[in-house]
């Protein structure tokens, strides 16, 4: 038996329905289920300062766009900073948002480096270490000579310029594109260098930052050390400005959200917690759809009762890989992802879990689709899993029927991020994935009658 949602335009995106086909996985029994709203559905719970350098050495990396283009796009940000300020470009920004992101706003670092680099600094090979400010400087004076990069990081970042990117098409085959995608992330960076550069580089990837930065505060980073043998060891700096503030300005802006996504990351820190909480008690006031990305099974294992309160009671959406669904479902490592995919869809109407080469799984109600992997040449698997929640969400806004192909669709996503250099969708490939999903939701819809679509009588994966 397969999972299908029934077919919906972006004004009644809270009518997502569910039904069944043909064959889900061998092991699954047969049953049918009724039709079902999200909303609906959300009631079965059962539970409960560094200044970027110019010399040639380190440079900004993003689509291998220059280092001049930056430096416009920093002037740029200071324009629009001030324009903010005042007030007078309040009415460029939409009224409606179709995803909007809470998560971290941070500035990734990345450069090669060998085993005597790591021993020097007294760094474990492989860690991820949160560090202060006084050990950030340390490692980037001895990185100094280094060819390294920069760039707006995040995992939530990563999905959210890609749906961004997605979202911009051209005309196809003579018909008139749909409205593009409003993305936006609600962050905190500081009014230093790297906040003005991580605010310019999300609008030059059509993904609106709206909080202002903090006066005086610095922007949290990561530093990226990978050696020869593609160990990454990690180093993190969560900031001065690290804390997001629940505000009736960010209240207005959920009420005005088809998709809420919060970064699973940001259960690290203990003041932010409080916002999420109010976030997702505003989003499902407001009737709009409530996302978590699991992040990582230490933040989980620390923080897994909070976790649990938003899983629990707000959440419509997860997006975790293997290990991290088991972490969230208190499951030994032995357990399956799909096993995973199936305890987590009884208390969320919607559940992702990829495992890596082997394919993903889409839960609902207790059943588990699997999605097979798309063929790739890998040459960087990170950022695969936010290519993967891209590719989610781009077809629930479209309004992509048939879970099968929906996976298909992010998991062709997360195949070309994977194929690449870096962690973000390139425009070119974005534009090619979205002509082909537009093509296969265009045929799919001539075959309905009005929105109602019961059975796609396939479990086929096309292969464009």
């Amino acid at each position: 038996m397969s999972l299908s949602l029934l077919p919906i335009s972006p004004s009644s995106f809270h009518s997502l329905t569910l039904t069944t086909t043909n064959t889900l996985l061998p092991s699954s029994s047969s049953s049918s289920y009724s039709f079902l709203s999200f909303s609906r559905l959300r009631k079965l719970s059962f539970c409960h300062s560094f200044t970027p350098k110019q010399d040639g050495v380190s440079h900004f990396d993003d689509d291998e766009e220059e280092e001049e283009e930056v430096l416009v796009a920093l002037k740029q940000e200071e324009a629009n900073v001030l324009e903010l300020t005042d007030g007078s470009s309040s009415s460029l920004l939409p009224d409606k948002w179709d995803v909007l992101g809470l998560g971290q706003a941070m500035v990734d670092f990345s450069g090669m480096v060998d085993d005597e680099f790591l021993e020097k600094l007294g760094l474990e090979k492989g860690i991820r270490k949160v560090v202060n400010h006084e050990e950030r400087g340390r490692v980037l004076r001895a990185m100094d000579g280094c060819s390294y990069k920069a760039a707006a990081g995040g995992s939530l970042s990563n999905t959210l310029v890609a749906l961004a990117r997605l979202g911009n098409n051209k005309p196809i085959g003579g018909h008139p594109p749909p409205p593009p995608l409003n993305v936006a992330l609600v962050g905190s960076v500081g009014s230093d260098p790297l906040g003005s550069f991580y605010r310019a580089k999300l609008r030059r990837a059509n993904v609106n930052f709206l909080s202002e930065p903090i006066k005086d505060g610095t922007t949290g980073t990561v530093i990226v050390l990978t050696t020869p043998d593609a160990h990454r060891t990690m180093l993190s700096y969560q900031g001065t400005s690290s804390t997001i503030n629940f505000d009736p300005c960010l209240a207005k802006i959920i009420s005005n959200t088809k998709i809420l996504v919060v970064e699973g990351y940001l259960f690290e820190l203990p003041d932010t917690i409080k916002t999420i909480k109010k976030a997702c008690e505003q989003a499902c006031r407001s009737g709009s759809l409530v996302a978590i990305t699991a992040s990582d099974v230490s933040c989980i294992e620390r923080h897994y009762d909070e976790f649990w309160e938003i899983v629990g009671n707000y959440t419509d959406i997860i997006f975790a890989n293997n290990d991290e669904a088991k972490a969230l479902c208190d499951f030994s490592s032995e357990e399956s992802p799909v096993s995973a995919a199936r305890y987590l869809s009884h208390f969320v109407p919607l559940v992702s879990v990829t495992d890596g080469p082997r394919g993903s799984y889409i839960g609902v109600k207790g059943e588990a689709v699997y999605i097979p992997p798309s063929p790739c040449v890998p040459v960087d698997t990170c950022g695969a899993g936010d290519a993967y929640a891209s590719g989610i969400l781009y077809g629930l806004l479209r309004g992509m029927s048939d879970l099968k192909r929906m996976g298909s669709l992010a998991a062709r996503i997360a195949a070309t991020v994977v194929g690449q250099q870096g962690t973000r969708l390139r425009v070119q490939d974005a534009v090619k994935l979205a002509e082909c999903f537009a093509f296969h939701l265009d045929n799919s819809s001539s075959n309905s009658t009005g929105n109602i679509q019961s059975d796609f009588g396939s479990d086929h994966i096309s292969s464009c």
